[in-house]
């Protein structure tokens, strides 16, 4: 099977976008491209408190708004791209226990890896904190 490539352009509109989303009143804790085995897609995988607080609807406004101002850059993201979820998801969780970053954007490639008995196909992290 022939996944989709993460492409360096994925990989700096992911960066760029989540440095503007820091600029803005979203607290972002986690931040991370996540391969989709299933529909063989990469998601865009965004968590912050104001998912809970406010729901998941207002946080993906935030990002739209971002992501439309954006727009005159080289950015080619778009919000379906892209995936708000509560800092508790089950995805952060099981991501958290393998790989930790701080507040700080890094780019740490994770593929092919197991954690508690579930497979990792791929994934490229800016952000983990826990």
């Amino acid at each position: 099977m022939v996944k989709e490539q993460l492409t360096n352009e994925m990989v700096n509109a992911g960066r760029n976008l989540l440095k503007e989303l820091d600029l803005s009143d979203l607290e972002i804790s986690s931040a991370f491209w996540f391969y989709m085995e299933d529909s063989e897609k990469w998601r865009l995988v965004v968590s912050s408190p104001k998912v809970k607080m406010e729901g998941p609807k207002k946080v993906y406004l935030k990002v739209q708004n971002v992501l439309e101002k954006m727009e005159g850059g080289d950015v080619k993201l778009n919000l379906r791209d892209i995936s708000v979820v509560e800092e508790d998801h089950s995805l952060i969780k099981l991501i958290s226990k393998g790989v930790a970053t701080g507040s700080g954007i890094s780019e740490i490639r994770f593929s092919r890896n197991t954690i508690n008995g579930h497979y990792i196909e791929d994934a490229l992290i800016y952000r983990l904190k826990n």
